[in-house]
């Protein structure tokens, strides 16, 4: 390998991007416990630097010449201290080098990031989902210099670093095409140097790597990998940390799988899917481009890690590959977006990961549990997508926190528990359960010990009033009017006892109420004595053909909705403050002060329900005005 010389003249210095130092200074200060991970990572780039090319080459076969046989190649220098890892591969040129290098052009880099604390091992687990990839070499080398053509291009380029900022970038030569990496070690690297280490290292993290590996020791070169594809032998023939070490290479992450899923279908069309539920949520997972990240082969050819066909939305936490027998090897983007045989591989691949779960969620309640709070909320999304089987199984896939206690609940547990008269899924949105639990819309529910869901995913706003109804039973928001309590008995109260509190609160509350109405006519839809207060003196509700609150807020927040809707307010005829304030008018009639009382009510209830108070001068001197006539 010869290679020009670099001057200040032909060699640019640039700055790493500013995300990417913040990686590597974690990286760097030994992030990792185990840093023979390096290895595999940069073996993992290799191989899809081969595969890229394998695939480009399927229609421009003048992109490998000569060099028809992919390879990854490592050797050691005892004498200089380096380890080179070498491909035949696609190779880069100096944008591509800046771009990949340089800088993070991930989805959802700059929330990740975000979530850095500055604790190296609270960042681990982080850093982990995120994946470092190439700058992992930085943790065993003082210096990475990478040398490398893209097939096609004459022109070569080497990039050097020491991770500690900048890099150096330069025109050079290279006999063929792909990269050459060559890692500078550290003091205290020395083990690496070993042959012996480094197939050690190989076998255990990459022996499945469908290109052989070739170590080099001295005069003596030796393939130290099966380099044969995994998901093409038998279930087996494979071993738990095979698979293990598999999910890693395809989904660049360091958790362990939670799920792997091997199967192979036969019939009409032929396919094999080997897939992976994570162990932890991925730090893109909400991203707004919602990109699967599963890999798409034809007969063992790498064709696209991007067919978005291949994989609906809400399974886009899978990793892993599927290899068609039917597709053709020259398939083209368009081709994949219209393909019945795409579609029928979809339609499998939910079919079997669906099944999977309903088999784990009846087998291994724990392990289900943990899946979906990872998972659930995104899983959810298919509840407004899919329609079918597909939804219906969904509905007995999904699970929720709810006033019955700390366990998640199925929509089959929730109508087994419902009370005598109920004949309702009750439930309420908002961002946070613990909030929820305290909502004063809850309290008649609480009282007649009817459960209600909490739900607190975006999405809930969507598909439950999308699918309206489960097992014949409605879905109904407790923030609505129209949620009728009186069917529903109490629980322990005799029913003649539960009659006599009905009407002893409608006692003197009627004038209230009206007056009330006429006070904030302009403010609210309506004034009613409420069926669902215990506690609370005022709570709001949505009609019952209006928006739910709770969204109507989400979409004010993302300027979606420009004007609110009018609420109803309910009041709480038990309340002492009610009652007191209903005395008062039925003993002196309609006065001035019952304004006041009326707004000083409407911004309790609108505080309650974490909305801004207006006016909040208004609401001071109202205040301030019964305090004191108060303390007279």
């Amino acid at each position: 390998m010869t290679k020009k010389k670099i001057t200040l003249m032909s060699a640019e210095k640039l700055s790493f991007q500013a995300e990417v130092s913040r990686l590597l200074d974690i990286v760097v200060n030994s992030l990792y416990s185990e840093k023979e991970i390096f290895l595999r990572e940069l073996i993992s780039n290799a191989s899809d630097a081969c595969d890229k090319l394998r695939y480009l080459a399927l229609t421009e076969a003048a992109l490998l010449g000569d060099d028809t046989e992919f390879a990854i190649t490592i050797s050691v220098d005892k004498t200089a201290r380096t380890i080179i890892i070498a491909d035949n591969g696609i190779g880069m040129n100096r944008d591509e080098l800046v771009a990949n290098l340089g800088t993070i052009a991930r989805s959802g880099t700059a929330a990740f990031l975000g979530d850095l604390s500055g604790d190296a091992k609270k960042d681990t687990n982080l850093i982990g989902q995120f994946g470092v990839g190439f700058y992992s070499a930085f943790m065993v080398a003082r210096e990475v210099e990478v040398l490398t053509r893209k097939a096609g291009e004459d022109t070569a380029w080497l990039w050097i670093s020491d991770g500690r900022g900048d890099f150096t970038i330069a025109e050079s030569e290279k006999a063929g095409r792909g990269s050459i990496i060559t890692l500078r070690l550290r003091d205290g690297m020395e083990e690496y140097l070993e042959a012996d280490r480094l197939k050690q290292i190989i076998q255990r993290y990459s022996d499945h790597i469908a290109i052989p590996i070739k170590l080099i020791d001295g005069d003596k070169v030796e393939t130290a990998n099966r380099a044969s594809a995994l998901w093409t032998r038998s279930k087996s023939e494979i071993k738990p940390e095979d698979y293990k070490e598999f999910y890693h290479h395809v989904s660049h992450a360091f958790d362990d799988p939670a799920e792997t899923i091997h199967w192979r279908a036969e019939g009409i069309i032929e396919y094999t899917g080997l897939l992976f539920i994570p162990g932890a949520r991925p730090f893109d997972l909400f991203h707004p481009e919602r990109k699967n990240r599963v890999k798409l082969y034809v007969r063992r050819i790498f064709i696209t890690d991007d067919c978005q066909e291949l994989v609906p939305e809400y399974l886009r936490f899978l990793r892993g590959v599927i290899d068609s027998e039917d597709l053709p090897l020259n398939v083209s983007r368009e081709m994949l977006q219209s393909s019945p045989v795409v579609q029928k591989m979809r339609q499998g691949v939910v079919k079997r990961v669906l099944g999977d779960l309903e088999k784990k969620a009846e087998k291994d309640a724990e392990s289900y549990a943990a899946f979906w709070e990872n998972f659930g909320a995104v899983l959810k999304e298919g509840l407004y997508s899919e329609h079918g089987s597909e939804q219906a199984t969904l509905l007995k896939l999904a699970r929720f926190r709810s006033t019955h206690g700390d366990a998640l609940v199925s929509l089959a547990e929730y109508i087994g528990r419902m009370k005598d008269g109920q004949d309702t899924i009750f439930y309420i949105t908002g961002e946070d359960g613990a909030a929820l639990l305290s909502s004063p819309q809850l309290e008649g529910f609480k009282a007649k010990g009817v459960e209600v869901l909490l739900l607190t995913d975006p999405i809930d706003e969507f598909w439950v009033p999308a699918i309206g109804q489960f097992e014949g039973k409605n879905f109904k928001s407790v923030t609505r009017g129209g949620a009728d309590l009186s069917r529903v008995k109490a629980e322990d109260k005799p029913e003649d006892e539960q009659k006599d509190e009905t009407a002893e609160k409608d006692d003197d509350i009627g004038s209230l109420v009206a007056l009330l109405k006429l006070a904030l006519k302009d403010e609210v839809k309506d004034v009613r004595a409420s069926e669902r207060l215990t506690d609370s003196a005022v709570c709001l509700v949505a009609d019952d053909g209006d928006m739910d609150m709770h969204l109507e807020r989400l979409l004010r927040q993302h300027k979606q909705l420009d004007s609110a809707f009018k609420r109803i307010l309910e009041v709480n005829a038990s309340h002492p403050v009610i009652r007191r304030l209903a005395t008062h008018v039925a003993a002196r009639g309609a006065e001035a002060e019952i304004d006041d009382a009326a707004y000083l009510l409407l911004d309790q209830a609108r505080i309650v329900e974490g909305e801004p108070v207006p006016d909040p001068r208004a609401f001071a001197r109202r205040l301030s005005g019964f305090l004191e006539k108060g303390l007279a």
